[in-house]
């Protein structure tokens, strides 16, 4: 079972709409808070290597609407993995039996010298404690 690393966000009066909710679009914003979270703080020995990790697909399911006033968690694990990718599946929640949404991403292993993909980095599969 993948490793879950759990993150907090800090929800702003900015990111509702007139409808009294989150926009739905600020999903995305706050996957990729967590994803970069997780890259920066769990990954940080690719740092200084040549390899990139981008977005390549990106969705959404909504359950309930975030209004003011809650708290909002995220927790993040790998799905999958394969050969050059690996997915992330991010449920937003209130920390606790309230699920807000579920979304998922596919990353891709790029080499940013070659502009090429690459095979996923042992490291990335033991990090994110993948058990194959």
């Amino acid at each position: 079972m993948a490793q879950t690393f759990r993150t907090e966000i800090e929800v702003r009066f900015s990111d509702f709409d007139l409808y009294g909710h989150v926009n739905s679009v600020l999903y995305f914003n706050y996957c990729e808070t967590a994803r970069i979270k997780l890259l920066k703080d769990v990954l940080k020995e690719l740092a200084d290597s040549q390899i990139h990790i981008v977005v390549a697909h990106a969705e959404c399911d909504y359950a309930v609407p975030i209004l003011f006033g809650e708290k909002l968690m995220i927790e993040t694990h790998a799905s999958r993995i394969g050969n050059a990718s690996f997915d992330l599946e991010y449920r937003l929640s209130d920390g606790d039996r309230k699920t807000y949404a579920v979304a998922r991403t596919t990353m891709v292993c790029c080499d940013n010298i070659w502009k090429t993909v690459v095979p996923v980095p042992e490291i990335v599969r033991n990090i994110l404690d993948w058990a194959e």
